[in-house]
């Protein structure tokens, strides 16, 4: 009896995957690949200066660290924004919804100007927190503010589709088998929820890493306190230090892809149990 072939829309296995390889090769291997090989153009020596100047590490505790911060904030709220949207009927919910979206369609450089507008000394909400003794513009609150601001979607886009296909009647059965709130929270509703939370939070860590014109107007950009990496790489590339520039994307682009590389075997680990 001849085998049933199932018919499928798209070419073959063979011709759909080489397309799949020489699109990511061109798209993505190939602009990678010259990175390192502009920055090995620097011996070992001259690479390890570079890369550990005091300066560099500097930007690095500050870029890595606030995009940490930023990721585990977008965590919380991003959740909870999520939950409201996906659990809530309220008048100016599509409003509220568009406005989640808002940080992917605004341009970068005008969400910086408009955030350090806002939260400089004399700004809106600056003016308020300066008796107070709380700076945010031009510090590393600010780089914080900007990059929770430019992360929240992603999160906020991952969970919510897992929340809507989430029956209520479970967080209903749960209810009605003793549990409080608490326990409805921890016990049924993150478990479900814990990939793609994990997921969104990763997104958003790796945008904040690579975030550039939203940050570069309300950091200030001082060396050694609010200058961000690529900020530095930036004006490796004005000095024409291409060398440098490229030595320093290497280290941000191993750190990241070893930090997503755990969170996906995390995110894994986590959906088998």
């Amino acid at each position: 009896m001849a085998r049933s072939r199932q018919i499928r829309v798209l070419p073959g296995f063979g011709l759909s995957l080489g397309f799949t390889v020489a699109y990511l090769g061109l798209i993505v291997l190939i602009p990678l690949a010259s990175v390192f090989l502009k920055s090995a153009t620097l011996d070992w020596g001259a690479f390890w200066a570079t890369v550990t100047a005091p300066r560099v590490l500097a930007s690095y505790r500050l870029t890595f660290g606030v995009s940490f911060l930023a990721a585990l904030v977008n965590g919380v709220f991003g959740f909870l924004v999520a939950w409201v949207l996906a659990r809530y009927s309220f008048p100016g919910r599509r409003l509220v919804d568009a406005l989640v979206d808002l940080p992917f369609a605004l341009p970068t450089a005008v969400a910086g100007i408009a955030l350090t507008a806002i939260y400089a000394p004399n700004g809106w909400i600056g003016r308020l927190l300066e008796p107070l003794g709380i700076r945010v513009a031009f510090t590393p609150l600010g780089v914080g503010v900007a990059l929770v601001f430019i992360g929240l979607p992603f999160v906020v886009r991952t969970v919510q589709p897992v929340l809507e296909d989430l029956d209520a009647e479970i967080e209903e059965a749960a209810a009605s088998l003793g549990a409080d709130r608490w326990q409805t929270v921890t016990r049924v509703v993150l478990p479900t929820l814990a990939p793609s939370l994990v997921t969104g939070m990763a997104m958003a860590f790796a945008r904040a890493v690579g975030e550039y014109g939203s940050v570069v107007f309300i950091s200030g950009n001082m060396p050694m306190k609010t200058e961000i990496t690529p900020l530095l790489i930036v004006t490796k590339l004005e000095q024409f230090d291409y060398a440098g520039a490229t030595a320093i994307a290497v280290v941000m682009l191993a750190v990241s892809f070893a930090l997503l590389l755990l969170v996906n075997v995390l995110q894994s680990w986590s959906s088998r149990r």
